[in-house]
């Protein structure tokens, strides 16, 4: 895999062209209006709609939709670079722009009759999605009757759709699947809850359901779609053929890659003129102490950088042949949750060098850790569980611990 170094040390990962390379520099060009209101955003707990209506404008809400859809149909490589050069001026937008298209990918992965529903009508559509099954489902005549909470839905405000997770019970009560279910966002109660130190413009409220109908074609069961056993017809569609877990893992690192990338920036640029008080050195880039820091730091984006791309090009290029088998899931998984550390790490280190300014609400690094230490402790970036359900691959110890891998 060929990857290029900025002249600050990050790896600008895959060399790009063609329709990804134009993608990206739609999402440059909208990084100005980003950080226009990046502080608003974070102030009102939402991200503007004018943010919102750029990130649609760049084609970010159809980076994943299929092209009889009027969508990119691109992958997740496309993705992840276009939501990272989002990250680099706002975490928040660059979150729900990333959100929003892989929930719209995950809506492409149920029957035909639930993508013709969500997308035929309406090409922008914007699917937003919760996989925790915080909710119940009874079976009913034609479906499910399904009542539930589904909080952390990020980009909630903006919705049409929501996939959102549900425990489907026989008659019986007894708990048959554990599934994804579609269901319009009209149907659906905005409960504000998000109320946090870090990605506040993402609004991630809680989604609130009452015995909503949901007919049999808008329900996915994630452990058949877990083995990528999907109820989609079959079509000269590769970016469907991607593997579930991976593919929902892996887009939460763009973002973060952005941010790290954003610190490292601010840094770097301030260390030219920033006295380091208490030394003799008029700006801290004449201490050797601060080079090695920022080097660590821009050292540490790049393994991180290089894990995601590594494991992102790995589930593009088995897209075509089915599903990555439970190993190489298992190492992605591990990859994703090392990589997101990696980068909190490195914005630490960034904080150290820079000094107790880091903090001053007029600058944006106190908004950028804030929004990388929240974003990472997402439940699928959590190291520790990678870091188990890998050990037990190399083990040999066949327990699994996570549905979502």
């Amino acid at each position: 895999m060929h990857s290029t170094t900025s002249t600050n040390g990050a790896s600008d990962g895959p060399t790009m062209a063609g329709p990804r390379a134009e993608l990206v520099a739609a999402a440059a060009a909208v990084q100005p209006l980003l950080r226009k209101h990046a502080v608003r955003g974070d102030t009102d707990r939402v991200v503007p709609a004018e943010v919102v209506r750029a990130l649609s404008d760049a084609g970010v809400f159809r980076l994943l939709t299929p092209k009889r859809y009027g969508g990119q149909e691109a992958d997740l490589q496309t993705l992840t670079g276009v939501s990272e050069t989002l990250g680099e001026a706002d975490g928040s937008a660059a979150w729900v722009g990333m959100i929003i298209s892989v929930t719209n990918w995950l809506a492409c992965l149920f029957p035909d009759q639930a993508q013709e529903e969500v997308f035929g009508a309406d090409p922008d559509a914007r699917v937003t999605g919760v996989a925790a099954p915080t909710g119940i489902g009874e079976r009913v005549p034609g479906g499910w009757r399904v009542s539930g909470r589904w909080s952390y839905n990020s980009g909630a405000p903006y919705a049409t759709w929501a996939a959102v997770g549900a425990l489907l019970k026989d008659e019986h009560g007894a708990v048959v699947d554990q599934a994804l279910v579609l269901i319009p966002a009209s149907e659906l109660v905005m409960e504000d809850t998000w109320h946090t130190a870090g990605m506040r413009g993402t609004a991630s409220n809680t989604l609130i359901g009452q015995d909503v109908f949901v007919p049999a074609h808008r329900v996915l069961s994630v452990p058949a779609a877990a083995e990528g056993v999907y109820p989609r017809s079959s079509r000269e569609e590769v970016l469907y053929g991607a593997s579930f877990g991976p593919m929902l893992l892996l887009c939460l690192l763009g973002p973060l890659l952005g941010l790290g990338k954003a610190a490292l920036d601010v840094v770097a640029g301030a260390a030219a003129s920033k006295p380091l008080s208490f030394t003799v050195h008029g700006r801290q880039a004449d201490s050797v102490g601060v080079q090695m820091q920022v080097a660590e730091a821009a050292l540490k984006i790049e393994t991180a950088r290089l894990h995601t791309h590594r494991a992102v090009s790995q589930v593009d290029q088995a897209a075509a042949a089915g599903p990555l088998d439970y190993p190489a899931r298992a190492h992605i998984r591990a990859q994703a949750g090392y990589a997101a550390r990696q980068i909190l790490e490195a914005i630490g280190i960034l904080l150290d060098t820079h000094g107790a300014s880091a903090f001053a609400e007029a600058g944006p690094l106190q908004r950028i850790w804030r929004d990388a230490n929240t974003a990472a402790r997402h439940a699928g970036l959590v190291p520790a569980i990678g870091l188990e359900v890998y050990g037990k691959t190399l083990l040999g110890v066949s327990e699994r611990v996570s549905l979502m891998m």
